[in-house]
């Protein structure tokens, strides 16, 4: 009997990004005894996004935004629309990823280790490379709470699955029962922290959070400074501090909160300091580095 994955990704005016990461899923060896089907919540697009995806990729399942859903917002709608069609697992996709012709089967592999090991499935990411400068850009990272913060590290895939606690969604493997047992996306995140959060909640349930084995593909790290430079009037630097676009600032709070409670203290300190002194933030981490 086959095995199906749905295939889920949200897109917002990058056109060509999008449908180059969708020829390059097409072109994925599919593993043996598995299918997929694609999800995709377009919020808005103005470069005609959709149509393209309609006319290159009519299989495509397209829904559709306001533009004012975000990435964790469109990636639960298209969960939502998957959920119930009884699929093994949900592949959790950016648009803007190159995939790696093996990535399904490292994924898979990975599922199947799970098993083996932990007797359950759980959420499994693999690791991409920025094309330039051929380091990780995103994947899973170990965390050790501390009162002053958390100290975190990149875990290297190896030639086995790695242990990790937090993960990026970029290529994100999640089976079905991780979904049957705490849900899909937190609603209270709208676009980012959603899946820190989620393989967080996994790792406290219990459920295995592995790094695959190899890289999956490439997607250049396009992450901004939360926070807004000394050069900017302290309204717009706050501003950017609740922005979607900035550190979203209730919704981070919310996930310091939930999993790292004893550290809150430190948290809304450090984010208050780099938005009132930004530069004396930077400073900072100068000095830190």
């Amino acid at each position: 009997m086959t095995k199906k994955i749905a295939v889920l990704l949200t897109c917002f005016n990058r056109k060509d990004k999008t449908l180059a990461c969708l020829t390059t899923l097409y072109n994925c060896s599919i593993p043996k005894g598995y299918a997929f089907d694609i999800f995709m919540l377009d919020d808005g697009s103005r470069d005609g996004t959709a149509d393209a995806i309609k006319e290159k990729f009519p299989l495509v399942k397209i829904l559709f935004g306001n533009g004012n859903i975000f990435w964790a917002g469109g990636m639960r709608i298209a969960w939502k629309e998957a959920i119930n069609e009884g699929y093994e697992a949900f592949l959790l996709i950016n648009d803007d990823v190159v995939l790696f012709e093996n990535v399904l089967q490292l994924l898979v592999d990975t599922h199947q280790y799970a098993l083996m090991h932990f007797g359950i499935g759980g959420i499994y990411v693999a690791s991409t490379l920025d094309n330039k400068t051929e380091k990780i850009s995103y994947g899973g990272t170990l965390v050790r709470k501390t009162f002053f913060g958390n100290k975190s590290k990149l875990v290297t895939p190896s030639e086995i699955p790695v242990n990790c606690h937090i993960t990026n969604a970029n290529i994100l493997f999640v089976s079905s029962n991780v979904v049957e047992k705490i849900g899909i996306f937190d609603s209270r995140f709208k676009q980012s922290f959603a899946d820190y959060d989620y393989s967080l909640t996994a790792y406290e349930n219990d459920l295995p959070v592995l790094v695959c084995p190899g890289i999956g593909g490439y997607c250049n790290n396009d992450h901004v400074n939360n926070w807004s430079s000394a050069n900017t009037t302290l309204k717009k630097r706050i501003s950017h501090l609740y922005s979607p676009k900035g550190l979203e600032y209730k919704e981070y709070m919310y996930y310091v909160r939930k999993h790292f409670p004893k550290s809150l203290p430190y948290f809304f300190i450090m984010v208050w300091l780099k938005t009132i002194f930004p530069g004396i933030w930077d400073k900072y981490k100068k000095s830190n580095k």
